[in-house]
C-alpha cells in the first residue's frame, strides 16, 4: 500500500491540491501544526497518547521509536512541540528489526503507566512496564492470523476498566463489519462489531472523558487523503449509538492516523491527531487538534 500511495501523492504534489477546508460534524477545527525534525528516525508517526492536562504527550513512530515531550499553546492553538526524549521499541528479546516486525502502529497507555503497542508487519501486541523496556508479547486471538499483511492492527484503546481493544484496518472478509476485540484476564475475545461505510477504514481509536469509543478513520481516493472520527455509546458492551463528529474533504489534512482524546480546562472535548507521512518528502507530519461542543 506504501508504494501506492507514494506514487499517487507524489502526482497530487504535481497538480496540486482542489479541496475544501471546511469539514462535516460537530467538531471544530482548533488548529494545525507542522512538526519538523532532522532526526533519522523522525517520520512516519501512527498513534499519540495525550495526558489529561493536554500538554504531555506519546507518540509512536512507524520506525520502532517512541517519542514523549509537550504540546505548547498560544492562546488554546497549537503553537510548538518540545520534545524531551525518543526511546526505541524493543520486543521480548530487544531492540525491533528494520523489516516487517517493526511496522509499530497502535499506542495505549494504562492509567498506571503500562504501555501496548500494536504491530501491523506481524499481527500481535506487545505489552510494556514502561518506556524503553522488553516487551512482552500477548497471546493473539485466532483471528489475527487472517489479517491482512498491511491491514492489520492499527488502532488501540483502554477504556476506564483498564480493559485494552484492537481492530483491523482492513475487514475480513472486505466490507464486513468492523470487529473490535477486547483483551481482559489474558484473553482476547471479539467484544462487538462497528458498522463500515462508505470505504472509510479505521487507524486510530480512543476512549474519551466522556467513556464514548472515538474511532479515527481515512479514505484514500487517489490523490488524498480524507479524515472520519466516529463516537460510539458502548454501554454494557452493546452498541448503543453512533455519531460522525469529523468528516473532512479530500486533502485538508495528511495522513492522519494516531487520536487522542481528552477534555480542556473549558469543558470541552479535544481530539489530537497526527498524521504518518510515511518517510515521503512531498508528504508532511502535522499534529491536528479539533474541539467538540461542550455537552448541554
Amino acid at each position: 500500500m506504501r508504494k501506492r500511495l507514494a506514487i499517487a501523492l507524489g502526482l497530487a504534489v504535481l497538480i496540486g491540491w482542489q479541496v475544501s477546508a471546511t469539514p462535516d460534524g460537530v467538531a471544530q477545527h482548533v488548529s494545525t501544526l507542522k512538526w519538523n525534525r532532522s532526526d533519522a528516525w523522525f517520520g512516519g508517526f501512527s498513534a499519540i497518547e495525550v495526558a489529561s492536562d493536554g500538554a504531555n504527550f506519546t507518540a509512536l513512530s512507524d520506525s520502532g521509536t517512541l517519542v514523549m515531550g509537550q504540546l505548547q499553546r498560544a492562546q488554546g492553538q497549537l503553537s510548538a512541540v518540545k520534545m524531551d526524549r525518543a526511546l526505541p521499541v524493543y520486543d521480548h528479546k530487544g531492540p525491533i528489526r528494520w523489516d516487517r516486525n517493526r511496522d509499530t502502529e497502535g499506542l495505549a497507555i494504562r492509567a498506571d503507566g503500562h504501555l501496548f503497542v500494536s504491530f501491523e508487519g506481524r499481527h500481535r501486541v506487545f505489552s510494556y512496564a514502561k518506556p524503553g523496556t522488553l516487551g512482552k508479547p500477548l497471546k493473539r486471538h485466532a483471528d489475527f492470523k487472517k489479517m491482512a499483511p498491511n491491514g492489520s492492527l492499527e488502532a488501540l484503546a483502554i477504556d476506564a476498566h483498564g480493559r485494552l481493544y484492537t481492530l483491523a484496518e482492513t475487514p475480513n472478509p472486505k466490507g464486513a463489519d468492523l470487529a473490535v476485540y477486547r483483551f481482559e484476564k489474558g484473553v482476547w475475545t471479539q467484544a462487538f462489531a462497528l458498522p463500515a461505510r462508505n470505504g472509510f477504514r479505521p487507524v486510530g481509536a480512543d476512549f474519551g472523558p466522556d467513556g464514548l469509543f472515538y474511532l479515527l478513520e481515512r479514505k484514500f481516493n487517489g490523490i488524498g487523503f480524507r479524515t472520519r472520527v466516529r463516537r460510539f455509546d458502548l454501554s454494557d458492551g452493546v452498541v448503543r449509538s453512533e455519531e460522525t463528529v469529523l468528516q473532512t474533504r479530500t486533502g485538508v489534512h495528511d495522513n492522519l492516523e494516531g487520536l487522542a482524546v481528552w477534555e480542556d480546562s473549558d469543558g470541552q472535548v479535544r481530539l489530537t491527531m497526527i498524521s504518518d507521512d510515511n518517510f515521503m518528502f512531498y508528504q508532511r507530519t502535522e499534529i491536528v487538534e479539533y474541539r467538540l461542543p461542550a455537552a448541554s
